[in-house]
């Protein structure tokens, strides 16, 4: 059986020109050419036709085509290779979409309906917050709060859903150090609490032993455990030995410096 130009460019959407111009650089012979010109071609032809249609899409160049085809053991090593690539991009593409995903549901979990009611709570919490962070740290954790609540005044609904979204992406990053297997004392470990610590230290500077009860607090407070068990149940154990780790890599200084 064999097929003319037009029939081959129709079933393959390659135009005529492009067959033409495959033979001239001899990459793709017609099986026969009549006396009129007309070329036509054959299952094998139609077969690497195929191939190369293949190939091209996995991004070669015409002339690597012809040299991987002259050598069928050089065209499988290069759709490994090819294919390779693609897998690491569709897992770089599943990492964006996780990310975005995750966004999303950092959002949505973070939309109030009733602002009011929101930040009534809110006002309630602090309150508590602020005698008990007095107790267990000090007047200055205390004076954090007041702080705190001035930066606060005028802020929307909106500017309390990105503040959440923005502090469970940090629990996540947090969450997703731990499940690595990194320890609480790794580097990998204490180069995302000292985002933790950035944020706290807006507000309020603690010492290395201030800062490291705070991190207590993940286990022993409901309100915090609870922040850091939505991006993992086992993440509040393990963020207080980290932040205890912080504090002693980090904040205390070395012997002999101040």
């Amino acid at each position: 059986m064999r097929y003319s130009i037009s029939q081959v460019a129709k079933a393959s959407g390659v135009s005529a020109r492009m067959l033409r111009h495959y033979d001239a650089i001899g990459l793709l012979k017609p099986s026969s050419v009549g006396t009129n010109g007309y070329r036509w071609y054959g299952r094998g032809e139609l077969l690497r036709l195929q191939r190369i249609l293949l190939l091209r899409r996995f991004g070669l160049g015409l002339a690597e085509i012809g040299a991987v085809l002259g050598e069928r053991a050089g065209e499988a090593a290069a759709l490994r290779g090819h294919l390779a690539q693609l897998e690491e991009e569709r897992r770089r593409l599943d990492r964006v979409i996780t990310t975005v995903e995750e966004t999303v549901a950092d959002l949505d979990a973070a939309r109030i309906d009733d602002p009011g009611r929101f930040f009534a709570g809110l006002r309630e919490d602090a309150a508590e917050m602020r005698q008990a962070y007095r107790e267990t740290f000090g007047e200055g954790a205390g004076k954090a709060f007041d702080v705190a609540e001035a930066a606060q005044e005028g802020l929307t609904a909106a500017d309390y859903e990105h503040a959440a979204a923005q502090g469970a992406a940090l629990f996540r990053r947090l969450a997703s150090v731990m499940r690595s297997g990194a320890a609480p004392s790794d580097p990998a470990a204490l180069d995302v609490v000292a985002e933790h610590y950035a944020s706290v230290s807006h507000f309020w500077q603690p010492t290395a032993a201030a800062y490291a009860a705070m991190g207590g607090l993940y286990e022993r407070d409901p309100r915090q455990r609870d922040l850091a068990a939505r991006a993992d149940p086992e993440l509040p154990a393990w963020l207080a030995r980290a932040i205890e780790a912080y504090a002693r890599e980090r904040l205390v200084p070395p012997v002999g410096k101040t």
